[in-house]
C-alpha cells in the first residue's frame, strides 16, 4: 500500500504543481515538458536500463549456476551462515541465498555495480523460494533490500573520477568521510530493521562480525590514506576487477574439479537472465516515469526551497542546504542525482564545502525506489510492507552522517 500511495502521489503532485504554474505563472510549456518527460523516462527505463541489463544478467546468472553446482555458493553460505542466521533467521544456515547475498554485498563494496545487480536479483529469487506469501515481502527480503539501499562502497571511484575531471586539487579527499557515512547508514539501518523484526543483535556472533568488518575497513582506510590519488585509483581498479575475475575463474575451476558439465550449467542459468530483465520492465517504467514527472514539474525545486527556508529559521549554519538537491534526488534517480552533483561542483567549485558535500551525498545513499522496483519486481512482490520507509531511513542516515562529517572534515 505504501508503494501505491507514493506512486500516485508523484503524479498528482506533479499535475497540481504544473497546473499552478500554468494558471499563476503563465507557463504554457509546462505540460508539454511533463508529457515529453513521460516518453523519455519510459524509453530510458527500457532502452538504457532493462535491455543493457539483460546481457549482464544472462552472463552472471549463468556463472552463478556454475558456482552453485560447483559448491562455491554453499561454501560461502557455510562461512557466513552463523552471522547471516542472526540477521536472517528465516533463512537456513546452509541455504544458497546466504552466499548470493554476500556476493552482492561484496560486489557493491568493490564498486562493481554491474556484477552486484545479478547477484542481488538471484539472492532475492532465492529468498522468494522461502517466502510463504509470494506477493508480500518477507522479513528476510526486507532486511536484504534495506542493507542494499544503504549503498556501502569502499572506494567511490566514479565520484572521485568526476571530481578529477572538474579540476579538484585532491579528488580522493572525500573517500574517507564518504565511506564512514555509508558505513554508518548500513549499520544504523541494520539495527533499525532488526528492532522492527525483533531480532536480537546483542550476541557474540553479530558483535564479532561487525567488529571484524569495522577493523578491516579501518585497516583499508589507514592503508589507502598513505597513498596518493593516482595510487588509490589504480588500487581500486585493480582490486575490484581482479576480485571479479578471480570469482569467474574460481567458479570454473571448481566446477571442473567437481566434473560439472560447465557449459550446459552456464546455459541453464543464463536462460533466466533475459526473462528476468523482461519481467522487471513494467516495474522500472512505472517508477521512473513517476519520478520523472515529479522532477520535471518543478516539485523537487519547491521541496528544496522549502527545506532551505525551514532550516534558516532554526539559526543553524545552512550552507549544507545548497547540496540538498543531490540528497533528495538520490533515492529517486541515480543519474539525476549525479547530474545535480556535477552541477553543484560546477557552480560552487569541486573543492568547496558544497561541492564536496554533494559528492558525499551521492556516495552515502542509494536509489531506493529504483532498487525496490527492480528487486521486488523481479520476483512479483506487490506488497513491500515497510521496506520503502526503512530504505529511505537508511538514505537519511547517510545524509545526516554526511552533513556531520562534511562539517568536521571540510568546513
Amino acid at each position: 500500500m505504501a508503494l501505491n500511495y507514493i506512486w500516485v502521489a508523484f503524479f498528482v503532485i506533479a499535475f497540481i504543481v504544473a497546473l499552478a504554474k500554468l494558471i499563476f505563472l503563465g507557463d504554457t510549456e509546462i505540460f508539454k515538458i511533463l508529457v515529453e518527460g513521460l516518453f523519455d523516462s519510459s524509453k530510458v527505463a527500457v532502452m538504457d536500463i532493462a535491455l543493457p541489463l539483460a546481457g549482464v544478467m544472462t552472463f552472471f546468472l549463468g556463472l552463478l549456476n556454475i558456482g552453485e553446482k560447483a559448491g562455491a555458493i554453499n561454501f560461502l553460505a557455510r562461512i557466513i551462515g552463523p552471522f547471516f542466521h542472526k540477521l536472517f533467521p528465516e533463512v537456513p544456515r546452509d541455504h544458497p541465498a546466504n552466499g548470493q547475498m554476500i556476493m552482492n554485498f561484496s560486489a557493491n563494496m568493490l564498486g562493481l555495480d554491474n556484477a552486484a545487480t545479478p547477484f542481488g536479483l538471484r539472492a532475492m529469487a532465492s529468498l522468494q523460494e522461502l517466502n510463504p506469501t509470494k506477493e508480500t515481502a518477507s522479513n528476510a527480503q526486507i532486511m536484504f533490500l534495506v542493507l542494499h539501499t544503504s549503498g556501502l562502497t569502499i572506494i567511490p571511484l566514479s565520484i572521485m573520477a568526476q571530481r578529477a575531471i572538474l579540476g579538484a586539487k585532491d579528488p580522493s579527499d572525500i573517500f574517507i568521510p564518504c565511506l564512514i557515512a555509508t558505513y554508518v547508514a548500513t549499520v544504523v539501518s541494520m539495527i533499525a530493521v532488526a528492532i522492527k523484526q525483533r531480532i536480537n543483535l546483542i550476541n557474540t556472533t553479530v558483535l564479532g562480525w561487525l567488529g571484524g568488518i569495522t577493523s578491516l575497513i579501518g585497516l583499508a582506510l589507514w592503508f589507502l590514506s598513505t597513498k596518493t590519488k593516482d595510487e588509490i585509483e589504480v588500487i581500486s581498479k585493480v582490486t575490484g576487477n581482479l576480485v571479479l575475475m578471480l570469482i569467474v575463474v574460481s567458479f570454473l575451476l571448481g566446477a571442473m574439479r567437481k566434473k560439472v558439465d560447465i557449459f550446459d550449467a552456464f546455459i541453464e542459468g543464463a536462460k533466466g537472465g533475459f526473462e528476468t530483465s523482461v519481467r522487471i520492465i513494467p516495474y522500472l517504467v512505472g517508477m521512473l516515469v513517476a519520478i520523472g514527472a515529479f522532477r520535471n514539474s518543478g516539485a523537487m525545486d519547491y521541496v528544496i526551497d522549502g527545506l532551505k527556508y525551514v532550516f534558516s529559521l532554526t539559526g543553524i549554519n545552512t550552507e549544507f542546504t545548497d547540496a540538498l538537491p543531490v540528497a533528495l534526488m538520490r533515492p529517486l534517480s541515480g543519474s539525476g542525482s549525479r547530474a545535480l552533483m556535477i552541477d553543484a561542483m560546477k557552480q560552487f567549485g569541486p573543492d568547496s564545502f558544497v561541492g564536496r558535500l554533494a559528492c558525499m551525498f551521492q556516495g552515502a545513499a542509494d536509489t531506493t525506489f529504483y532498487i525496490v522496483a527492480l528487486y521486488f519486481g523481479s520476483v512479483g512482490i506487490r506488497n513491500s510492507r515497510y521496506a520503502i520507509p526503512f530504505g529511505l531511513f537508511a538514505d537519511l542516515m547517510g545524509v545526516i552522517a554526511g552533513i556531520a562529517l562534511g562539517y568536521f572534515f571540510f568546513h
